[in-house]
């Protein structure tokens, strides 16, 4: 067709050719970095070091520390998915039943409600940005699979509890452990947890002991108590 004629043109062959070899060239990259990681602690993100300049800037003190997952208390752990993602054990990555809900709770026109699972919070925290739209959500999702397959259950909670933000310019829960209550993540008990999971969703605008993040604890805590979740990567 003379309309597609362009398709055996010299210069677009070559520019699918560089397409094609920087698109393989990207996956591969992002395979080495998530097996990269399996291993070693991503510390900092494209959020932490914004956040880390912002914060400065107001004279405030910038908080992370990165503790191991047997440094965590079960009930941290508990909490946070109850808040953000009850079936967590159980999907491989991407909540269908809960994306189909937004969807259609989003059709009605009302206030806009996300479906992220703590796989995909995980993997856009760790290796990509906010924002960013559809394009975005696509390498997201890329990564929920590559993390899902290579790491496992255990060490995605693992980097999601040490990189979530839970403050303003306070990531992971042991720093949240150490501002609120002045403790380690370890001594974290079910009330502490359930304080620090209800503002997940707006770490830097709720406050714990307001609406909605007051709303929020009745929520967490009726989940803990009533789905008995099992922990099971911790077998």
């Amino acid at each position: 067709m003379p309309a597609l004629s362009f398709l055996k043109k010299p210069w677009f062959r070559f520019l699918r050719k560089w397409i094609i070899r920087i698109v393989l060239g990207y996956l591969a990259l992002s395979i080495l970095l998530v097996i990269l990681f399996k291993w070693v602690n991503p510390k900092w993100n494209w959020t932490m070091i914004s956040q880390k300049m912002r914060v400065e800037k107001k004279g405030m003190v910038f908080q992370k520390k990165w503790v191991d997952i047997e440094q965590i208390s079960t009930q941290m752990q508990l909490a946070a998915i109850c808040g953000e993602d009850q079936h967590f054990t159980e999907h491989f990555g991407f909540d269908f039943h809960a994306i189909s809900a937004a969807a259609s709770h989003n059709a009605r026109g009302k206030k806009v409600r996300g479906a992220s699972t703590i796989t995909q919070q995980t993997a856009k925290n760790v290796f990509l940005w906010n924002g960013g739209g559809y394009f975005r959500k696509a390498i997201e999702a890329w990564y929920t699979l590559l993390i899902e397959i290579i790491w496992g259950k255990k060490r995605i909670m693992e980097v999601y509890l040490n990189v979530a933000e839970t403050g303003e310019g306070v990531f992971g829960v042991e720093a949240a452990a150490n501002k609120y209550f002045h403790i380690s993540a370890s001594k974290l008990n079910t009330w502490h947890a359930v304080q620090i999971a209800s503002i997940l969703p707006s770490p830097r605008k709720w406050n714990m002991n307001k609406y909605p993040a007051y709303g929020r604890r009745h929520v967490i805590l009726t989940a803990m108590n009533k789905y008995n979740i099992q922990l099971t990567y911790l077998k």
